[in-house]
């Protein structure tokens, strides 16, 4: 009876956590995916309206033309933090394997200090800097070329890799310190080994190197996506509510806002039923996601 007691205590320590997970996340997208089937007035759903809403974000000309937009935008804000804040990750890491002493520390510290700002405060600043009209970056950029002072966030050509790159900028200290850590962890015979054959670093970092931090990088990939995916406050804080210029900064975030919450064209009152078919997607977006970069990216033998 005591051994059954001792095999089963386990759960009891379990219990508080799985608690709050189905409280605080299983329950609302339950809840989500139920809103997402009805219409109504305000927070009061009470039409069933069957998948009318899924129908509308991806037919109906007033609606979808935004939502669609959102989408891309959402997957080009994604990829260049994949490409420009990972790679840069992963090269930082690698690099401050031979940084030892204090100057190890101090590179450690400027690589990770801007992720410790709000996003808040890091869009206002950059802002500030690129202002097209007296930023520190415009008059940079002008004394260097007078083609490149140009109004980066007011072109909607431009704004959304800017606010994108201002981005990779502020979070690339973390995948840098992921990384870090992983290569730390391999055995330094590997190293020893390739030394003696004469391979060069390069050899080193793709054949050795790369593929033993396989897994880490999906990790990577995974946080870096569900991140993109659920974004708000850095295009908030830098482009608006709308994302401007004409809708260029629009992300899934900023789009499941108006509609939901603040209210979207045409009708200009939140639309809950809609607010929740988007954030069913996003779900749905960042589920099957996942799986697929956990496919890609697993360790094999």
């Amino acid at each position: 009876m005591k051994l059954l007691q001792r095999q089963s205590s386990w759960f009891f320590y379990f219990l508080p956590a799985l608690i709050i997970y189905i409280v605080f996340t299983i329950f609302p997208i339950a809840n989500s995916l139920r809103m997402s089937f009805f219409q109504g007035s305000g927070f009061n759903l009470d039409t069933f309206v069957g998948f009318e809403n899924y129908r509308r974000l991806f037919f109906d000309p007033l609606i979808s033309e935004n939502f669609w937009n959102a989408f891309g935008n959402t997957w080009v804000f994604f990829l260049v933090h994949m490409l420009v804040q990972n790679t840069l990750g992963i090269l930082f890491a690698n690099l401050l394997l031979a940084q030892t002493g204090k100057w190890g520390s101090f590179y450690r510290t400027m690589i990770f200090l801007p992720s410790t700002l709000a996003i808040l405060v890091t869009g206002f600043l950059w802002k500030l800097l690129l202002n097209p009209q007296w930023g520190v970056i415009t008059m940079i950029a002008a004394a260097i070329h007078p083609e490149l002072a140009q109004p980066w966030l007011g072109n909607s050509e431009s704004a959304l890799i800017t606010i994108s790159l201002i981005s990779s900028w502020q979070w690339v200290g973390i995948p840098t310190m992921i990384f870090l850590a992983s290569l730390q962890s391999i055995p330094n015979d590997l190293f020893e080994a390739a030394a003696i054959d004469g391979v060069t670093w390069w050899q080193v970092f793709w054949y050795i190197k790369l593929p033993l931090v396989r897994p880490i990088i999906g990790v990577v990939a995974i946080l870096t996506f569900t991140g993109n995916f659920n974004a708000f406050d850095i295009v908030f804080a830098m482009a608006g509510i709308n994302g401007g210029p004409v809708y260029s900064t629009d992300i899934l975030g900023t789009y499941f806002y108006r509609i939901g919450i603040a209210g979207e064209h045409p009708v200009g009152i939140p639309n809950v039923g809609l607010g929740a078919t988007v954030a069913s997607l996003v779900f749905l977006f960042l589920f099957l996601g996942v799986m697929l970069i956990r496919v890609f990216t697993r360790e094999r033998n």
